[in-house]
C-alpha cells in the first residue's frame, strides 16, 4: 500500500497505539514501534502480541541508519507537538497524527509551517471523518444537491470529566483536544466557515475560558450553521445536516438517522459498519487512505490551521 521501502513508525505504545497496530496488522503493513518507557512496551506487546523499542523516539531513530518516511503519531496529547516536530526536523514524509496536533494554536501553527518548509505532508487523525454513518451522510449529501443549512452540539458531560484521571494540561486544554472531534466533523459536512459570531458564558474548576458555547456563521459557499454547548446542563454530541430533501441527524455520531421533508418520522438508516465495529470505529478506513495516499477525506494540518482560527473563536466568544 505504501511507496516507501522502510517500514512505517508507530510511535507511541499506550491504547491508542494499540488500536492502530491492530489495524496495521489487519491491512498486512510493516511496521515498527517507538515507545518511552519498558512498561508500557510489555503492556503493549501483552496485547498486541509486537515488541516495541523503549526508550524514547530519539533513541530509537539514532539507532536508525535510515530514517523512516512514513509515521504515524499516537502519543499523549502533551506529546504530540515535540513527537511532530521531531519527525519533521529528522526528514520524515509524511504523518498522520493524533488530533489536535499540539496543546495550543501557536504549536499547531508552527508545525504546519515547518511542514510546508521541509516539503512534507501532516495529516490530522479526526477519525470519526470516516465513519461508515458520516460516508453514507456524504452520499446522501451528493444525491439530495448539496447542503442547505446545518448545526451541531458539542457538550461535554463536566460532572464526568471532572472525576477523571487525566493530567491539569488535557482538562485545561479539553475543548481543542476532544471538543473539536465533533466541530471538524461538522465543518467536514456542511463546509468551511467563513464568517462567524461567537458568544460563550460561564466557567468551571478544571476549565476557566467558558462552559457555554453559542454561535452561528456563514459557510464559504453561503451555507447558513449553527451551534450550541453547555458543559454544566443536558446533552451530547451532535450533527444535523439539512438538505432540500430532508435531515439527516448523527446522533450518535456511530449512527444515521433521516427524516423526508414533510414527514414526522424519523427513521434510522442502514449503514455498513462492520469495520467500525471489528475496530475502533472510522480508525481502519483512516489508515487506509493514509497508506494508499486517498487524502480526500483526510484533513491537511495547513487545512487544520485555517479550521483553528474558528475553533478560537467558538472557545473564547469573539466574532468575525
Amino acid at each position: 500500500m505504501s511507496n516507501y521501502v522502510t517500514p512505517l513508525l508507530l510511535v507511541g505504545c499506550g491504547y491508542m497505539g494499540a488500536e492502530y497496530a491492530s489495524v496495521l496488522q489487519a491491512l498486512g503493513i510493516n511496521f515498527c514501534v517507538a515507545g518511552r518507557s519498558q512498561q508500557s512496551a510489555e503492556s503493549f506487546f501483552h496485547r498486541t502480541g509486537i515488541c516495541p523499542a523503549a526508550g524514547g523516539l530519539k533513541k530509537y531513530m539514532k539507532d536508525q541508519s535510515v530514517p523512516p518516511q512514513e509515521a504515524i503519531v499516537a502519543v499523549s496529547f502533551e506529546s504530540l507537538y515535540p513527537v511532530v516536530k521531531f519527525l519533521l526536523q529528522n526528514g520524515v514524509r509524511r504523518i498522520l497524527v493524533e488530533k489536535p496536533g499540539g496543546i495550543h494554536y501557536e504549536q499547531i501553527q508552527e508545525l504546519s509551517q515547518m511542514a510546508d518548509q521541509a516539503g512534507s505532508q501532516v495529516f490530522i487523525a479526526y477519525n470519526r471523518r470516516f465513519y461508515a454513518s458520516v460516508i453514507q451522510a456524504k452520499k446522501c449529501i451528493a444525491e439530495d444537491g448539496g447542503v442547505s443549512s446545518f448545526c451541531f452540539e458539542f457538550t461535554e458531560w463536566a460532572h464526568k470529566i471532572s472525576l477523571l484521571d487525566k493530567p491539569a494540561i488535557q482538562l485545561n486544554h479539553w475543548f481543542l483536544g476532544n471538543s473539536t472531534h465533533v466541530i471538524d466533523l461538522a465543518f467536514y459536512l456542511g463546509g468551511m466557515p467563513a464568517v462567524m459570531n461567537a458568544y460563550t458564558a460561564g466557567s468551571l474548576d478544571w476549565y476557566k475560558n467558558a462552559s457555554s458555547f453559542s454561535g452561528a456563521g456563514l459557510t464559504v459557499d453561503g451555507v447558513p450553521f449553527a451551534y450550541h454547548a453547555d458543559w454544566e446542563s443536558a446533552g451530547r454530541w451532535s450533527v444535523e445536516i439539512l438538505t432540500k430533501k430532508r435531515k439527516l441527524l448523527l446522533c450518535p455520531l456511530e449512527e444515521l438517522r433521516f427524516q423526508q421533508r414533510g414527514s414526522l418520522v424519523v427513521e434510522k438508516m442502514d449503514i455498513e459498519d462492520a469495520l467500525d465495529v471489528d475496530y475502533k470505529p472510522g480508525l481502519y478506513r483512516q489508515t487506509s487512505a493514509f497508506l494508499t495516499d486517498a487524502s480526500a477525506p483526510l484533513l491537511p494540518l495547513r487545512e487544520h490551521v485555517k479550521l483553528c482560527k474558528f475553533y478560537r473563536q467558538i472557545e473564547l466568544g469573539t466574532s468575525l
